[in-house]
């Protein structure tokens, strides 16, 4: 049989096939082989009886993020919102990056515009040529859009707790299926009830992973190819990457750098390139034979 791990608990890996849940185990051999099966795995599984199961192999992976540890991720949702918390072009960007450079589709969505106008906001990520949404969990407004983005794909939701990602998802669901909690006045978070990693299944197709994890979603700070990879994961950035005049430019103060250049005639979004030389401040001391140097997948 072949199915998908929608649930990973107490190793216990339940898995979708042809409409049902069967609770299975992972063979032995795994642990030998360092396998672990994970929320988002397409695997091979044999039914032991009626509703369980062995897990027999693990098919290939599109990419795997180790927190959340989760597999074959289509599309991440950065979710931002109008007010507690406010946009913040940093962690977009720097989440788009690491999208980006797990073979993930970022697409960006700013919620709660009841409260307010997104057109700054919104500007910024449509000139970067990213998919962008302005919706409102609370009236509905740009769901169905976002909806259509979800059809058929493993995707996931990210952003600061409060921004409203459990009230998309229910009203994507169309009822209370991801529970939320109101924002704390003062601290600007939520409260999020998720305390394991699970896959919803949208009954127009498709999946999203549910896992407060997302919440915190960084880069490995020892992965050296991440900091080599740095300037193509501004896929804005590519049709200038190549042009600067000398070989090896970093793209943040070089004379004849074709980065900068489009940044200054405003074909970069200048908060972009603003939050490229933040991720290469953070990244500056990271040595090749100090890093992983995990390449991308």
């Amino acid at each position: 049989m072949k199915g998908i791990i929608i649930k990973a608990l107490s190793g216990f890996y339940y898995t979708e096939s042809e409409e049902k849940i069967y609770e299975c185990k992972a063979r032995g051999s795994f642990r030998k082989e360092g396998v672990s099966p994970l929320v988002g795995d397409r695997v091979e599984f044999e039914i032991t009886d009626d509703s369980h199961g062995i897990i027999n192999s693990v098919v290939d992976r599109k990419n795997v993020l180790e927190r959340p540890n989760v597999a074959n991720i289509d599309k991440l949702f950065i979710v931002s919102s109008f007010q507690t918390p406010a946009p913040n072009a940093f962690i977009i960007d720097k989440i788009t990056a690491i999208a980006v450079y797990n073979n993930i589709e970022p697409i960006i969505v700013f919620n709660k515009c009841d409260m307010g106008d997104f057109s700054y906001w919104l500007n910024i990520y449509k000139n970067a040529g990213l998919k962008t949404y302005v919706v409102s969990a609370e009236t509905g407004e740009g769901i169905e859009a976002v909806k259509n983005e979800l059809k058929d794909s493993i995707s996931a939701f990210t952003g600061n707790s409060g921004v409203g990602k459990s009230s998309i998802l229910n009203r994507l669901f169309g009822d209370k299926v991801i529970k939320t909690g109101e924002v704390s006045q003062t601290l600007g978070r939520g409260r999020h009830t998720t305390r394991h990693i699970e896959a919803y299944k949208l009954s127009f197709g498709g999946y999203v992973v549910d896992t407060p994890g997302f919440s915190s979603l960084d880069y490995d700070t020892t992965d050296y190819a991440f900091k080599e990879q740095l300037p193509e994961l501004f896929p804005d950035f590519s049709d200038y990457i190549y042009d600067c005049r000398f070989r090896g430019c970093s793209h943040t103060k070089e004379a004849g750098c074709a980065v900068i250049s489009a940044v200054e005639d405003g074909k970069i979004e200048k908060s972009r390139h603003a939050s490229y030389l933040q991720l290469v401040e953070e990244l500056k001391d990271l040595k090749p034979w100090e890093g992983t140097n995990r390449k991308k997948r």
